[in-house]
Formats: structure tokens, C-alpha cells, sequence
């Protein structure tokens, strides 16, 4: 292949991803493009997300139609330095074919997801990577380890990478036994240990951040360091509307103007997303648990636990990501832990930020981790 043409293809966000549609190209043929820069925005069965550039130089091709659906790894356009003769991109078009990955089909026909029983109950989880060292993504209230769906594979080039369902949450056991953080930390440390992790790199998103920094004050031996999106612990201000409405919501009307508040841009909400955050509220024992941790973790539509002088004092290596436009937990909470972490709020992100700028944070998650 030509080290100077680069292809744009439609990307695979996760195992279960087998096509994507082309919603719109944020660029025009002949712009100068750099590495990093956001270039279309695609549209899968679960979420709206952005491409971005893995390369630098010109936009030479456009072969991806806005509203039309391609396979993953199907050729969508073409990156290529100013002096490539145009007959020779034609020949690299005409000649493209899908790239097959190395024991995909193994890969594709293995299980998803696993189970392992834990003391508290039977935890869904997703593994990927076989790197020395190991990372343990920790999602969110009302959330599960789909929320890591931009980050787990690009993480698991690197390392061992861990995502779990929280008890209560996605598809592990509803009942909850200790709703409160320290029982949701004793939860996690028990996931640990039926799998035989010894010690990881927590990464919390949200409510698992706060459950990440809780984690690393009580066994400062299992934790290497934490990294905190978007996180709760570091201040008292959350959106009381938001959980509220999250935990109230019944129909497609009610939930998707709450979800919509995750996002900096609120049409990263699909109705499949919608859907199946409600199929989710449906099940037996969603509603208690759900209820059991607003009240127990945001009452009065405030933070219970603050964190951020323990996590200080705990000496763990820190990283703090948040979005500028976070609407649910206040950006400034960032600089709760400035004087002792990695802090970075990035523009143009809301509480979703390790969605919505993927490619930043799965960089600032990797720096971090090797140390």
C-alpha cells in the first residue's frame, strides 16, 4: 500500500457493530486535513459518533454518501499528500479491498461478553487485550460497560482491558445488597478477585469515578493509578433534574430530552439508544436499585460523598478528564485535584466527553496508564 494514501473506512466500534451510516461529512474534498481532526459524523444501531483523521494531509476522495449504510472497514473516502497523481487514488479505489484481521473469525464467533459470579451476584463483563498491564473501566450511574464503546478496543492494544456491569446495571444482578459507594467498591474489589486481578488502572466515568477514587482509599495496594471522567467525588453540585429525571422517566418522550443532557451535541442521541436504555429501566429490580443509589449516593439532588481530599492524601496517580460543556456534574469540579493530577477539560464535550472525543481522551487514557 502507498504510505501516502490513507483510507477512510467506516469504523468498527465494538464487537457487536457490523454496519454504520454516513451522516454527514464535517469537511469538504481538498481540505487540508490533520491527524485527530473530526472529519464525518456516522450513525450505528446504539449511537451517533465522529471519525477522526488518522492521518494528516488532503481530503482527496469522498466515497461515503451522507443517510447511506456501509459494512465496517468498507472504503468511505481517501487521505493523500497534495502530489499524489489522481490516477493513482483512482487505482487505490478501484483496487481496495476490506482488510481481514488476524483470527477475526475466531474472534467474531467467540462470546462478547462473559459472566462470573462474584459476592455480589453474577457481573457481566468484556475483556480485550493481553498487554501486561491491566485496566478496569467502571461506567457510570445508569449506565453500563457500552458507555466504554469508543475506548476498549483502542485501550486493549495496549493493555489488559476489563469493563464491567455494576451490580444493578446493564445485564448483572438487579439486587442490590449495599447501594451505597463503599458497597459498590467492596463489589468491584470482589469482581477483582473472582477473575484474579490482582491490581489495575481504574478508569470511572461519572458515579464510577467517584467509585474508583473510594476503591483506591480503601485497598491502595489493587489500584495503580485512577483516571476520572467526568467524575463525581469532587464537589457537592450535580444535576438533581437529571437523576431525577433518569430514574423517573417510563416512556420514549420522558427519556429522550434526559439523555439528551449527556451530550454536548444532543443528536448523539438515537432512538436505539433511547430504546434500550428504556428496555433496561423495564426489568424486575432496575427501579429499586436505581432508586436505592439516587437516594443513597445524590440525595436532594446533592453529592453525599466527597472525595477529593482523600484521593489526595491516598497519593494515587491521578488523571481528571471532563467536557467543558458537561451539564450534569460541573466542569470546575476538575480542579478539585489540580494540584496533585493530570487535569484536562476538553472543548467542545459534555458528560459523555470519552465518547465524544474518543480519540483525545483514549490518548490522555494511554499516556496515563504507561505512566
Amino acid at each position: 500500500m502507498n504510505a501516502r494514501i490513507n483510507p477512510i473506512v467506516m469504523p468498527k466500534w465494538g464487537l457487536s457493530m457490523a454496519e454504520g451510516k454516513v451522516t454527514g461529512w464535517l469537511v469538504r474534498p481538498g481540505a487540508k486535513i490533520t491527524a485527530g481532526d473530526e472529519i464525518l459524523e456516522v450513525e450505528t444501531d446504539k449511537i451517533a459518533g465522529v471519525v477522526e483523521a488518522g492521518e494528516a494531509g488532503t481530503l482527496r476522495r469522498v466515497l461515503g454518501e451522507p443517510q447511506t449504510v456501509y459494512p465496517v472497514k468498507a472504503l468511505i473516502g481517501v487521505i493523500a499528500d497534495d502530489d499524489v497523481p489522481d490516477a493513482e487514488i483512482d487505482a487505490f479505489v478501484a483496487a481496495y479491498a476490506v482488510p481481514a484481521e488476524e483470527g477475526e473469525d475466531a474472534a467474531e464467533a467467540g462470546p462478547r461478553y462473559e459472566f462470573v459470579e462474584t459476592p455480589a451476584g453474577r457481573l457481566r463483563y468484556a475483556r480485550r487485550g493481553e498487554g501486561e498491564d491491566t485496566v478496569l473501566l467502571i461506567h457510570g450511574f445508569g449506565g453500563d460497560l457500552d458507555n466504554w464503546l469508543f475506548n476498549i478496543d483502542a485501550l486493549g492494544a495496549a493493555a489488559t482491558v476489563y469493563a464491567l456491569d455494576l451490580p444493578g446495571h446493564g445485564q448483572s444482578e438487579k439486587a442490590l445488597g449495599d447501594p451505597s459507594l463503599p458497597g459498590l467498591a467492596t463489589a468491584v474489589l470482589g469482581f477483582m478477585d473472582a477473575l484474579g486481578i490482582a491490581r489495575a488502572h481504574l478508569v470511572g466515568h461519572s458515579m464510577g469515578g467517584a467509585l474508583a477514587q473510594r476503591v483506591a482509599v480503601d485497598a491502595p495496594s489493587r489500584v495503580a493509578s485512577i483516571a476520572l471522567i467526568a467524575s463525581a467525588g469532587l464537589g457537592p453540585e450535580i444535576n438533581g433534574d437529571y437523576i431525577a429525571g433518569f430514574v423517573s422517566a417510563a416512556g420514549r418522550r420522558e427519556l429522550k430530552p434526559v439523555l439528551e443532557h449527556l451530550f454536548h451535541d444532543p443528536s448523539t442521541v438515537t432512538r436505539q439508544l433511547v430504546d434500550d436504555v428504556l428496555k433496561y429501566k423495564r426489568i424486575d429490580g432496575v427501579d429499586t436499585a436505581l432508586r436505592a443509589l439516587a437516594d443513597g449516593l445524590f440525595p436532594d439532588g446533592r453529592q453525599a460523598s466527597q472525595l477529593a481530599d482523600r484521593t489526595r492524601a491516598a497519593g494515587t496517580r491521578t488523571l481528571v478528564v471532563f467536557g467543558e460543556g458537561d451539564r450534569i456534574i460541573p466542569a470546575a469540579h476538575a480542579q478539585a485535584l489540580a494540584d496533585t493530577a493530570q487535569v484536562h477539560v476538553l472543548p467542545e464535550a459534555g458528560h459523555m466527553v470519552q465518547m465524544e472525543k474518543a480519540g483525545r481522551v483514549n490518548e490522555l487514557l494511554l499516556k496515563h496508564i504507561a505512566g
